[in-house]
């Protein structure tokens, strides 16, 4: 059955394309209308013609590509500002030297914002500077003179031009912050909604299962038993806060996206939840405790790590007596995450892991430590007899580079 996806977009981004959109047809205009306006002061009025032609003719034909930032390609851009950049240096052999001295307006005027201003909303700040560079140079050079007029304007349209790319930034990292923001309400309003439905029903029969079975004694207490550790595993998924993290919009236009599924699926380059894994192993004799926010490695050298934690419980069980408790305790690092599972059995004997690898029997060894060294990662056991074992496991958060370097 295929999966039911409802898509939500914010974006704060697109109206700032539309807006650029309608200043490039305007400004465009406006430089034609100050051209005709001053024509007497041309003394070659066909360069200014034939320019005009041009960025007449370049602006309607690219309003697509300044609809939104996946249409608005690195190449349209060069080829934008170069235009841009032609009309200033052209402005000198077109017009005469009193419109030039009296600060006059260059060819494509203030359309040349628009360029300087696309850069900022395609890629922030930095492109926005680098954008602004070659126009100040231009505008230096078309003028001959560091003029008054002229520096006012160069820094006019460096700090506006950054500032926007600024903002378009902050924006972007807001959207994000909502989406999830928005995702983590959704899902803890549905993980409420069957928590209520889970305890109304399923919680309460298992629990009866236990207490009567453990009345009845024999087969009935095995089975009263297992209904009590299904009851601890399943309170702990109904609890555990398990959310996907969100992913950005195909078209990074369109903003941020919240994606509500019926079923998690896990992309093999996506990173994936550690806590999602370790769940499951929460039981009677189990305890969980994991941090509040996701835990993410990328999803191989997660599944790795959480087969490590499942065979160092498999050691508390066969080696510790039934009776015997186990902690899970997951921390995340900045740069690694690290995750102890602990017992309260007898410990082992020292020397005893030295003496089961001689005799071939590598569960620690290949199991546990083998896993987490292909991931560059490391295991260390520490164990006192009489005081139970402790297993730390630490894996990079970029474990699964490392792993592919070690091929």
């Amino acid at each position: 059955m295929a999966r039911r996806e409802r898509v939500m977009r914010m974006s704060v981004e697109q109206p700032l394309w539309r807006a650029l959109t309608a200043y490039r047809v305007l400004t465009m205009l406006y430089a034609v209308g100050l051209f005709a306006t001053a024509y007497d002061e041309y003394d070659h009025a066909g360069i200014a013609i034939a320019y005009y032609c041009v960025l007449f003719v370049w602006t309607l034909a690219t309003l697509p590509r300044v609809q939104s930032a996946a249409a608005c390609t690195k190449r349209f851009l060069a080829v934008d500002l170069a235009i841009a950049l032609t009309g200033i240096v052209l402005t000198p052999l077109a017009a005469n030297d009193q419109h030039i001295q009296s600060g006059g307006p260059t060819l494509p005027s203030i359309w040349t914002a628009g360029s300087v201003l696309a850069f900022a909303i395609k890629g922030g700040w930095r492109w926005a500077a680098f954008a602004s560079t070659p126009v100040a140079a231009a505008n230096l050079i078309e003028r001959g003179s560091p003029a008054r007029d002229t520096v006012h304007n160069v820094i006019l349209v460096w700090v506006a031009s950054i500032a926007i790319g600024y903002v378009v930034e902050v924006a972007r990292a807001s959207e994000r912050t909502l989406a999830r923001a928005l995702e983590i309400e959704a899902a803890t309003r549905e993980r409420e909604r069957l928590a209520r439905d889970i305890h109304d029903g399923v919680l309460q029969v298992l629990a009866m299962v236990q207490r009567r079975g453990a009345v009845l004694g024999g087969e009935a207490a095995e089975l009263g038993q297992l209904a009590g550790e299904q009851e601890v595993a399943l309170r702990t998924l109904v609890s555990g806060g398990l959310v996907p993290v969100s992913r950005a919009s195909e078209n990074a236009a369109e903003g941020a996206v919240v994606r509500a599924v019926d079923e998690p699926s896990y992309d093999e380059d996506a990173p994936v939840d550690l806590r999602a894994l370790l769940a499951p192993y929460a039981a009677a004799k189990v305890s969980f405790a994991e941090p509040g926010a996701p835990v993410l490695l990328p999803a191989p050298a997660a599944k790795e790590l959480a087969a490590a934690v499942g065979a160092a419980l498999d050691n508390v069980h066969k080696h510790a007596g039934e009776h015997a408790r186990a902690w899970i305790l997951v921390e995340d690092e900045p740069d690694e995450v690290v995750v102890t599972v602990r017992d309260d059995g007898p410990g082992i004997p020292e020397g005893r892991l030295a003496q089961a690898e001689g005799e071939g029997r590598l569960g620690v060894a290949l199991s546990i430590r083998g896993r987490l060294r292909e991931l560059g990662g490391s295991a260390e056991l520490m164990s006192i007899p009489g005081q139970g074992t402790e297993v730390e496991l630490k894996v990079p958060k970029d474990a699964k580079d490392v792993k592919a370097g070690n091929r």
